[in-house]
């Protein structure tokens, strides 16, 4: 089986973010950037797939970005996917998720599949749109949020179990098919030594808008139908007030007037 495993770096959660001052984005330097969380359930299953197949299946990852995130591909190699495909052109920046997908859909097109494994979400934007997207372009069934998935021994369908709402569902679906992954359904394993050293050595096939055959009106910042005006930082929070020296019947009332009248909570 062809299994391909979408990946996308974003900054570290302990990264403090700094928005730039005319709020055009985020201050870059400093930012230590890692592979999405949901994305590692995502390799790991590519990879237990693999390993429960035995044969000659093949898991590839495929990641859009600058030339940084070749940090994170090698990360997925050194876990013990096979190889990967990097696109990474200027004309790519500022895309929305849907510009993301176009480029995404295109190369996975062109490489082939017959499973493709996406987290549920990026923790950086959290629109859990990239995914949904691309099973879109290439006309294809997805099952989103999975917690469970188990390949038919004909290996011609999926079932798929995701959570909703406090219970369990159970889906079937043909193959192929994307799944997008959530945290429960597997435990990501930590890159070995043997497996970091390897990783220097599997390829990673660099391609670029030209390679692809894409216009560049149709990816990045100019083929977004979703642009971003500005970001803000959060608002700083206001000191909290402490009421000293009343009796309890007196603190009650003062802290009801106070949610009421100033924090408007009831």
């Amino acid at each position: 089986m062809k299994i391909v495993v979408i990946l996308k770096q974003v900054p570290d959660t302990e990264t403090k973010i700094k928005v730039k001052a005319d709020g055009s984005g985020i201050e870059a330097d400093g930012i230590k950037y890692v592979i999405n969380p949901y994305d590692e359930y995502a390799v790991e299953e590519g990879l237990r797939l693999k390993e429960k197949l035995a044969d000659d299946s093949t898991v590839t990852i495929v990641s859009v970005g600058p030339d940084r995130v070749i940090e994170s591909i090698r990360t997925a190699l050194a876990m013990g996917a096979d190889d990967a495909i990097h696109v990474k052109d200027p004309a790519l920046e500022g895309g929305d998720s849907l510009a993301t997908a176009r480029v995404l859909a295109k190369v996975i097109k062109d490489h082939g599949f017959d499973i493709i494994f996406a987290g549920k979400q990026a923790i950086d934007l959290d629109q859990a749109q990239v995914g949904p997207a691309v099973a879109e372009l290439l006309d294809i069934p997805q099952v989103n949020i999975a917690t469970k998935f188990e390949l038919a021994a004909d290996k011609s369908k999926a079932s798929v179990s995701r959570r909703i709402e406090g219970v369990d569902e159970l889906l079937d679906v043909a193959l192929p098919a994307l799944i997008t992954c959530e945290k429960g359904l597997n435990e990501p394993r930590y890159a070995s030594l043997p497996g970091i050293m390897k990783a220097k050595k599997k390829p990673v096939k660099d391609v670029n808008l030209a390679t692809l055959g894409l216009d560049a009106s149709e990816v990045g910042a100019a083929g977004s139908h979703v642009k971003i005006l500005k970001w803000l930082p959060l608002p700083e929070r206001q000191a909290g007030k402490i009421l000293k020296g009343m009796e309890t019947e007196a603190a009650v009332k003062e802290l009801v007037r106070l949610l009421r009248e100033e924090a408007k909570v009831i």
